[in-house]
């Protein structure tokens, strides 16, 4: 007998090599047909692999993450299988689960093309196999035996993965006629899969890289049950409708040019004004936390990130070295602003009567990212980070940091992210080799954060293998309008970059110390958050941000100077404004205005310029009444004051 623990602390005994779906069983039947897979020991399984020691274990349905990842990398093992069969001798690179569904990177041959007009054939296809119910079998094999499987069938993709791989560690999934070379976790059987819809089709150069072919890669999703589909598809038409490309092309926010370059976002004016008035608003939440501002260059000597480690783990992934004539000189575009703020910290000495030092920065960074990556304004090659690095005494740590998580949760409050949740990120508990620094300085790090969630009773949880490479991490995950998570806000613990660039303090015992580093970025950068920002409002910003609060529409030509006059008092008031001189009739002038997304529309006519007042319409409410120009001013002061007070 084995004992297995529940996630309530309980424990139950069973026979040695059980498995999660029979332990479901003795639940529940009910629970059983919803299970997809289990943790045990916190490690994700096939609910039909055997349990052969004492375990403790969580059951998995399809509204859980770890369901999900199973749910999905099994349809794109199913949509592989169906491919096959349609194309006799595709070959097939790798098909994961993603945040929204799975893909499968594939070769068709040569002279075959998938298009989306092939998309239905493949769907039907995938049901008809779905309905026979095939297992999902997993089955270790060593590594001369898969070789000569994935060899005799000519695909050069999975020998090349194989290759890569160390013996003893390879598993082997079969469903029906298909066999992948896959580490699982995978649903018992295919029947699970009920609803399918493949929703596009691209282009992905083979592992990432350029210099080697280009693969046809399917994107679809799956669920348990025909209804969750339809509605996830009505989501995705809400998805396009508030995508920041369209609405930011909309309302002249951003733009890009081929001839600037790919993923080199260029601000138009209300775009500028939007960022300018975000960083505003952070400068001053910063000044009231003893933040000091602080400028680096867009380049550095490559040696200050060979010291910083940023060269060694991220160099082949950035832009590459510019050489100058001086012979053996070479820089980089800044790929982050701390080993810059490192320096500015060891520009001169400090004391611990000095700590802790607290500098802010809206960095501009760049990173070479591969163009089938870029995306809008959230995967982008040039973008500015509101940055700040704490440098401060191990006894300041654990304040400090939750001083940065109030501020963090200040700019949620005040843009109405009400929804989140925090993620801890850890170092691998196994592999090591991708982080620096010793393991005891490692421990003080990931304690500090965990006992500072712990105290700010944040509703969080833990990720192993997450951190960065020089220290753990606090991210906020949070839900925009439509229920999609972002990660916005980070905040990161580092003893290894105050060693590796040798920072010190003169202590209170007349000896040298390191500093400890706080990394802070509550937007993350000024590019993705704009973006979330965009997507989450529609467009409709608070009155306090958006580019442009109010519009004045004279109903004809007679009362433009009426209209100017109005204008001109608003923006006395600081009231940002525009007016609509232009000769159409005022039902297209609303229309155009309640497109645009300006909060006020004033409407001005004979009554109102004889009154001195306004007819006051707001976005998405329509009409609300007549007020004096004063009023109005008042008004509107009023509601920004309301929405930017401490909540």
């Amino acid at each position: 007998m084995i004992k297995i623990t529940f996630p309530d602390s309980s424990v139950r005994e069973y026979n040695k090599g059980i498995t999660g779906l029979e332990i479901a069983k003795s639940l529940s039947n009910s629970l059983a047909k919803e299970v997809v897979s289990i943790s045990v020991d916190s490690e994700v399984w096939d609910l039909t692999r055997p349990i052969r020691t004492d375990a403790s274990i969580k059951l998995h349905k399809f509204d859980d993450k770890e369901g999900k990842h199973a749910f999905w990398h099994s349809s794109a093992h199913l949509m592989a299988e169906a491919l096959e069969s349609l194309y006799p001798g595709m070959k097939f690179g790798i098909g994961p689960a993603i945040d929204n569904g799975f893909y499968y990177d594939v070769d068709p041959g040569e002279g075959v093309v998938i298009t989306d007009a092939d998309l239905p054939r493949i769907e039907d296809k995938m049901k008809e196999l779905a309905a026979q119910k095939n297992e999902y079998i997993r089955e270790d094999i060593n590594k001369g035996d898969v070789l000569k499987l994935f060899e005799k069938k000519g695909d050069n993709y999975k020998t090349e993965l194989i290759s890569e791989l160390e013996d003893g560690t390879i598993t082997l999934y079969r469903q029906g006629n298909f066999t992948d070379l896959c580490r699982g976790p995978h649903l018992p059987d295919t029947s699970q899969i009920k609803a399918i819809k493949l929703l596009s089709i691209a282009g992905a150069y083979w592992r990432g890289d350029e210099k080697r072919k280009q693969l046809t890669r399917i994107y679809g999703i799956t669920f348990p049950k025909q209804k969750m589909l339809e509605e996830y598809l009505v989501f995705l038409e809400e998805a396009k409708a508030r995508d920041h490309r369209k609405i930011g092309k909309e309302l002249e926010l951003f733009t890009f040019s081929p001839t600037v370059g790919m993923g080199l976002p260029l601000w138009l004016p209300k775009g500028a004004a939007l960022r300018e008035r975000l960083q505003d608003f952070l400068k001053r939440v910063q000044r009231k936390y003893g933040y000091e501002l602080v400028m680096t260059p867009h380049i550095g000597h490559k040696q200050l990130y060979v010291t910083s480690g940023h060269y060694e783990k991220y160099g082949k992934d950035s832009f590459q070295p510019i050489r100058t004539p001086q012979e053996g000189e070479e820089y980089l575009l800044k790929p982050m602003n701390c080993p810059h703020h490192c320096e500015i910290y060891k520009s001169k000495p400090r004391s611990y009567r000095d700590l802790p030092i607290r500098m802010a920065e809206f960095g501009t960074v760049y990173r070479y990212e591969m163009s089938g990556e870029l995306h809008g304004l959230t995967r982008v090659r040039g973008f500015t980070q509101d940055d700040a690095h704490i440098f401060c005494r191990p006894d300041q740590l654990k304040d400090e940091f939750k001083k940065v998580i109030d501020i963090i949760l200040y700019i949620f409050r005040i843009l109405d992210f009400e929804d989140f949740i925090t993620q801890v990120s850890l170092r691998d508990k196994e592999d090591k080799s991708k982080y620096i620094g010793t393991d005891e300085n490692w421990e003080k790090a990931e304690r500090a954060i965990l006992e500072a969630t712990e105290e700010k009773g944040l509703n969080t949880y833990v990720e192993y293998g997450e951190a960065a490479f020089y220290g753990p991490k606090l991210d906020f995950m949070v839900k925009d309008a439509l229920g999609r998570s972002w990660q916005l806000g980070t905040i990161q613990v580092d003893y290894n970059l105050p060693d590796r660039f040798e920072l010190e303090y003169v202590g209170s015992d007349d000896q040298r110390h390191r500093p400890v580093m706080i990394h802070r970025a509550p937007f993350g950068s000024m590019e993705r958050f704009v973006a979330v920002l965009i997507e989450h409002t529609a467009g409709k910003f608070p009155l306090w941000l958006n580019p442009d609060q109010v519009v004045v529409l004279p109903i004809s030509e007679k009362f433009n100077d009426y209209a100017k006059k109005v204008l001109n008092f608003l923006n006395n008031y600081d009231i940002r404004t525009l007016v609509d001189l232009r000769n159409e009739k005022i039902g297209k002038k609303i229309r155009e205005s309640e497109l645009k997304r300006i909060p006020y529309l004033l409407i001005v006519g004979e009554k109102e310029m004889s009154e001195g007042t306004v007819a006051v319409r707001k976005q998405g409410e329509g009409d609300q009444g007549s007020m004096k120009l004063e009023d109005f001013a008042i008004f509107i002061q009023k509601e920004i004051e309301k929405q930017t007070a401490d909540k």
